[in-house]
């Protein structure tokens, strides 16, 4: 019986030469050169219609109903005022702009016309920008960002022409009226000044139109600026050689961009038109025949239909299954009794167990993680503190999740201390229960190789501190609106005798359309032999972290950055509070967009969730505060 796997590898060394035959033949019919085709697209929007499903708006881009319009922002934005808004407006279906196999980026013609209206304060808003973006469902930040991307450091494939309107160094604008050409970054690699169109982009009296071309074999593009209306002008106002090939994917949005900072304005689209070509490589016929689907299609369809022989190939892989399974039963049976196989056949039905369904949690491998989050690369952290990392990952499926991968010192010396059927059994519980727009979908759980790790929903506008401490000023209604969401939420967990236990900037996300999500909870699954915290002391330690929070978005200092040690930032504000002196510790970069009073009134509440933990209110009544204060 020892000689039948010698015999085994003999038989399958024979059987992949003869398939390597077969292969070989049809590579080399493959590898002919293949019949191309363009593959072309036109988009044509004379006007805009809400009711079309061919758009899609983002952020606070809308379509104007009277106007036949798109509006970035939307004109009559009653919530909040204009400032600091952000929106994409895109066609709904993505495009083929990028040939994989001849690594040939589409050319494509677009040109739109547009108006930027007058703004509420002597001083323009930031502008607007056609785009070309990976995905659907991401909008940038507001502000001298025009939308455009989120973050200088993340790699994002875009391609954008700005059409910008304020005068940003940090960036190397030239000016506050010019089109630059963006690759990937809010950077313009090449920028012209308006004025040699003879048009200023602050004229708000007329509606400006601009062409752009790009020809994918040659890598150049061209720009036209000009009045809507008037002829073509014959002389572009950019043209340079431009390979896009590094900032496509097969498929990509097209669309348009625009924020505003701190002056309000609005930027129109009235119509747009857009066509593209890119080469696509046809498939050869295959010289081989698959006879037994013929024969299944003939004694399907015809009556009289006539027995084909059988291939040599189709006998020769019949005998070559029916040898293999002799082989294999003989094999089996005679280390039957052996325990190694029976380690390696237990693990063989273990992996063959049935899948759980999508929508509940799942246990998952270190190496689906492992993979996901790039090694567990230092580029993709959102966040560290005592007990762990917290990742972004992608699975291989392209959802897009966040992974906190707890410390040993935080687990102890073995992660095997904790019982995990128990802990699946609790994320059941908590995934039932927890069902807010402002609180994440628990996805998994892992629990392999001395780890312990849950899986979260990511989203891609960021977390919070980066917004709040990062390049550009957070403004005053964003604050409130996010300290709003914040405490909704923790109201509603707390109403569920749940408590999150991680609450600071970090763990605050923004979901796509900018509103807090708060993320990266606890919800005690390591704390104690019953895997659950006190529900009490939980809560009360939720609603002092959100105190803290409070007073962090308002001053938008973090703790360590205000007063000694000793006295930090909890004892500074406490102080000006006592001289009354409140105002004084509202972030000074707001300037005078800030309702002072209502800040002074939220602060006081964010000071009375951080006192003595006999005082603190319950995260109901402060939502209901909040609600009074903006009243």
């Amino acid at each position: 019986m020892d000689s039948l796997p010698c015999l085994w590898w003999i038989w399958l060394i024979i059987s992949i030469t003869f398939l390597a035959k077969q292969e070989t033949q049809l590579l080399a019919h493959n590898h002919q050169k293949r019949p191309t085709t363009n593959v072309t697209k036109h988009l044509h929007f004379p006007s805009f219609h809400p009711s079309n499903p061919e758009l899609k708006c983002l952020g606070n881009a809308v379509i104007s109903e009277e106007k036949g319009v798109i509006q970035i922002p939307h004109a009559s934005l009653k919530v909040q005022p204009q400032t600091y808004q952000v929106g994409r407006a895109l066609y709904s279906s993505h495009i083929r702009l990028f040939d994989p196999m001849t690594l040939t980026p589409a050319s494509f013609q677009t040109t739109f016309s547009f108006q930027f209206t007058n703004s509420t304060t002597n001083r323009s808003g930031n502008g607007l920008a056609f785009v070309i973006v990976p995905d659907e469902f991401t909008t940038g930040k507001p502000g001298p960002w025009l939308g455009i991307v989120n973050d200088a450091c993340n790699h994002y494939k875009v391609f954008a022409v700005e059409f910008d309107t304020s005068h940003d160094l940090q960036f190397g604008d030239p000016n506050d009226d010019h089109v630059g050409i963006n690759l990937g970054t809010i950077v313009s690699f090449k920028t012209a000044n308006s004025s040699e169109a003879s048009v200023s982009l602050h004229n708000h009296t007329v509606v400006h139109r601009v062409w752009i071309t790009y020809d994918g074999y040659l890598r150049w593009i061209t720009l036209h600026l000009g009045i809507d209306g008037d002829p073509k002008p014959s002389q572009p106002l950019l043209s340079s050689s431009l390979n896009l090939s590094p900032f496509l994917e097969e498929y990509m949005f097209v669309g348009f961009s625009a924020s505003t900072g701190d002056s309000s304005q609005i930027h129109n689209i009235f119509s747009w038109n857009f066509s593209s070509t890119v080469p696509a490589s046809l498939p050869i016929p295959s010289p081989k025949i698959c006879h037994r689907n013929v024969k299944h299609q003939v004694s399907k369809y015809s009556k009289t239909g006539q027995r084909a022989p059988p291939s040599g190939f189709l006998i020769f892989v019949t005998l070559l299954g029916l040898c293999s399974l002799a082989f294999l039963g003989f094999y089996f049976s005679s280390q039957r009794n052996k325990s190694s196989s029976e380690e390696a056949f237990s693990r063989f039905l273990e992996r063959r167990k049935r899948p759980m369904l999508p929508s509940k949690p799942r246990k998952f491998t270190f190496t689906e993680l492992y993979s996901a989050t790039q090694r567990f690369s230092r580029v993709y952290v959102l966040a560290s503190d005592a007990s762990g990392v917290l990742y972004r990952g992608t699975l291989t499926n392209g959802y897009h999740v966040a992974v906190r991968r707890f410390s040993t010192r935080f687990l102890g010396s073995s992660s095997s201390r904790f019982d995990w059927v128990r802990i699946k059994k609790r994320i059941g519980e908590i995934t039932k229960v927890v069902a807010h727009p402002s609180l994440p979908i628990i996805r998994g759980w892992c629990c392999e190789s001395g780890e312990a790790m849950i899986v979260y929903d990511h989203y891609q506008n960021g977390s919070l501190d980066r917004w709040l401490f990062g390049l550009g000023t957070l403004p005053w209604t964003w604050r409130f609106k996010l300290i709003k969401d914040i405490a909704e939420a923790l109201s509603f967990l707390h109403s569920k005798q749940l408590a999150h236990g991680n609450l600071n900037t970090s763990t605050i996300f923004l979901d796509v359309n900018y509103r807090a999500v708060v993320g990266d909870y606890r919800l005690g699954f390591f704390s104690g032999e019953s895997g659950r915290d006190d529900p009490v002391s939980g809560m009360r330690a939720d609603v002092f972290g959100f105190g803290m929070l409070v007073l962090e978005i308002v001053t938008g200092k973090k703790e360590e950055e205000v007063g000694d040690e000793e006295v930090g930032l909890l004892g500074f504000v406490g102080e000006m509070h006592g001289k009354g002196e409140m105002v004084k510790v509202v972030d000074e970069r707001l300037g005078d967009q800030v309702n002072r009073e209502e800040a002074s009134r939220v602060l006081k509440i964010g000071l009375s969730c951080a006192t003595e933990s006999c005082s603190r209110p319950n995260m109901n009544e402060v939502f209901q505060c909040l609600t009074n204060a903006h009243q």
